[in-house]
């Protein structure tokens, strides 16, 4: 068993730290206060093969693994956090799923543009009354000719200001069986935004409206039947996810830190303080630990796709570590990590949303324990007896 990274991951590893604090150490702190996509850093890491990086490199991308992209978060969100979202958005969550299931035709037509930093695809899952509870979904696809009228809507969908590209999750029919998805462009007819509302952390999302939307043949992407490959799909979501979590409690922790070795208080360095020494070993505890589960999750997922238990481990454990230990920093530095001119209250404000985003710390529980027990429970009331 060994823990350190190949010398090869070394190697790629250090030549994307290089290029994030050449490129993104300067300007970190407005591209954290900016509600849009960056798109000048998408192109900038497609040139340097940081965006589909686990796409075979007969699609185009570079065939590298799911760690590779791990390790690419965490560099960069070392020294630009807001960056390590560009990271996320051109291999993980959508976009992978797009990979992992879109014909040869689909990648054609679409993967020039996402592959070149120069689009994103935005994932519309989420309804007003179907969040956890996904399978209640009511965005409905009525047969049409060879194509489907769509009619529904989403909500919470992620960089949907600036998609080009929507990966809809939608009824073709009754039940789990009855679920799939289809690919929507901005400007089909029919297709929506709705008023712009701002998360805590300055992201701003808008309603999708479908007023029915025809989706010809050539845009579905998972017919009925699809939803079990969707949602095994979204595992890797959740290690982008679980990624960014403990990237930024790590950047945190390092702003922490510096600033205890050369703030002073009462004559002394805040980091002779017992009170502090304590807190920062808490902290590294929970990094290291996070960074095992997280690691062993990617590890796992590159012999496929990753499962349901090593996902829900580590996204539950990492992101309560990443939001407890960018608080924890937060009150270290008090006033100065408080205040928006430092990116660690920006840290503490984005790490909260990922326990909500990609599945909550709460359904997380609930996969863990279908994994300690081996069977599924239910979350809905018992059925009444006929």
């Amino acid at each position: 068993m060994d823990f350190e990274l190949t010398e090869e991951q070394r190697i790629f590893r250090d030549s994307v730290r290089g290029l994030a604090e050449r490129h993104l150490a300067d300007g970190a702190l407005a591209r954290a206060h900016h509600a849009r996509f960056p798109f000048d850093v998408a192109r900038l890491f497609a040139h340097h093969g940081l965006i589909g990086i686990t796409i075979p490199t007969a699609d185009g991308g570079h065939g590298g693994t799911l760690m590779d992209a791990v390790l690419a978060i965490e560099q960069v969100a070392l020294v630009c956090p807001r960056s390590a979202d560009v990271i996320q958005a051109g291999n993980f969550g959508p976009f992978r799923t797009f990979a992992e299931h879109a014909t040869a035709e689909q990648k054609r037509r679409f993967f020039p543009k996402l592959l070149a930093g120069e689009a994103i695809i935005a994932m519309g899952m989420t309804e007003p009354d179907a969040g956890s509870a996904v399978t209640d979904l009511t965005t409905v696809a009525k047969a049409d000719g060879a194509g489907f009228r769509v009619t529904g809507g989403k909500v919470f969908t992620t960089n949907s200001l600036d998609a080009d590209l929507f990966l809809v999750y939608l009824r073709y029919g009754p039940g789990t069986e009855g679920i799939g998805s289809v690919l929507i462009e901005r400007g089909m007819p029919g297709f929506s935004l709705g008023r712009p509302s701002a998360y805590m952390n300055g992201e701003e999302w808008c309603p999708l409206h479908f007023d029915d939307v025809y989706v010809p043949p050539e845009h579905v992407l998972l017919g009925p039947g699809g939803f079990k490959k969707q949602i095994s799909g979204f595992n890797a979501e959740r290690i982008g996810n679980t990624a960014r979590s403990l990237a930024l409690g790590e950047f945190a922790f390092e702003r922490a830190r510096e600033y205890a070795t050369t703030r002073k208080q009462f004559g002394r360095l805040l980091c002779e303080f017992q009170g502090l020494q304590w807190k920062f070993a808490d902290m590294r505890m929970r990094l290291d630990a996070g960074r095992l589960l997280l690691y062993r999750a990617a590890v796992n997922a590159d012999r496929g796709l990753p499962s349901a238990m090593d996902t829900s481990l580590a996204k539950a454990f990492c992101n309560q570590a990443g939001f407890d230990v960018c608080n924890e920093a937060m009150q270290v530095m008090g006033g100065v990590g408080y205040s928006v001119d430092s990116l660690v209250e920006y840290c503490f404000r984005k790490s909260r949303g990922w326990q909500i985003a990609g599945g909550s710390n709460e359904m997380m529980r609930n996969r863990i324990a279908e994994g300690v027990f081996g069977r599924r429970f239910s979350q809905r009331p018992p059925k009444s007896p006929k």
